[in-house]
């Protein structure tokens, strides 16, 4: 269990984007008592609070593209990472984190990196060179996420909903199975299975 931050699409003096992010992170800290790590951009900050699963020692976060400084925060566990981390091997990889491979499809797949995950997660990702956002959650939401808005058009988005109400207008729950790009309007579904249609149900009718 550990929880993540972020406020994205903001305006305020960098000062205060820290001190934002530290208060609502400090409001989740029992969600991550081995590792307290915070990015901050010019116009994004992403916060972590860390219980440490895979790679105790070096898998603190935010996570870092050292090559292109896109960062990423995620609270969660990746099940196919060495499969993935195979089918990555050209992204020059900082650490033996799970959660690591998410920045290795980014780079491969840009948005459409959740198809290929298995586990449970929620994620927020940063790409400083092209100062645009990617959120995430697993599709079955197992992982908690939620996100509302400031009155100055500010995203927030945290582990718990008591981490950003007091700051936003409207708090709403992350829909799981879905992605949101900083390209799109609202979060977008990914995960698409047959047995989530009604109409794919046995028709057949049993006797008790």
């Amino acid at each position: 269990m550990c929880s993540i931050t972020a406020i994205l699409n903001s305006n305020a003096h960098a000062d205060e984007l820290r001190a934002a992010v530290l208060s609502i992170s400090k409001r989740q800290r029992h969600r991550g008592p081995d590792w307290s790590g915070v990015f901050q951009h010019e116009h994004a900050v992403l916060a972590h609070e860390r219980l440490a699963i895979v790679d105790v020692t070096s898998g603190a976060q935010p996570l870092l593209d050292r090559d292109t400084g896109t960062a990423l925060a995620v609270n969660g566990e990746i099940y196919n990472h060495k499969q993935l981390r195979a089918e990555t091997s050209d992204f020059p990889y900082q650490t033996g984190s799970d959660c690591e491979v998410i920045l290795g499809l980014y780079r491969n797949h840009g948005r459409d990196l959740a198809h290929h995950l298995e586990g449970m997660f929620a994620f927020v990702l940063y790409d400083v060179d092209k100062d645009q956002w990617l959120i995430g959650r697993d599709p079955i939401g197992i992982i908690p996420l939620y996100y509302g808005h400031t009155a100055d058009g500010a995203l927030l988005v945290a582990s718990e909903m008591k981490g950003i109400e007091p700051l936003c207008e409207d708090v709403s729950e992350f829909p799981p199975g879905h992605v949101w790009s900083s390209e799109d309007a609202a979060p977008k579904r990914y995960y698409e299975e047959t047995w989530m249609d009604w109409e794919t149900a046995p028709k057949q009718a049993y006797k008790k």
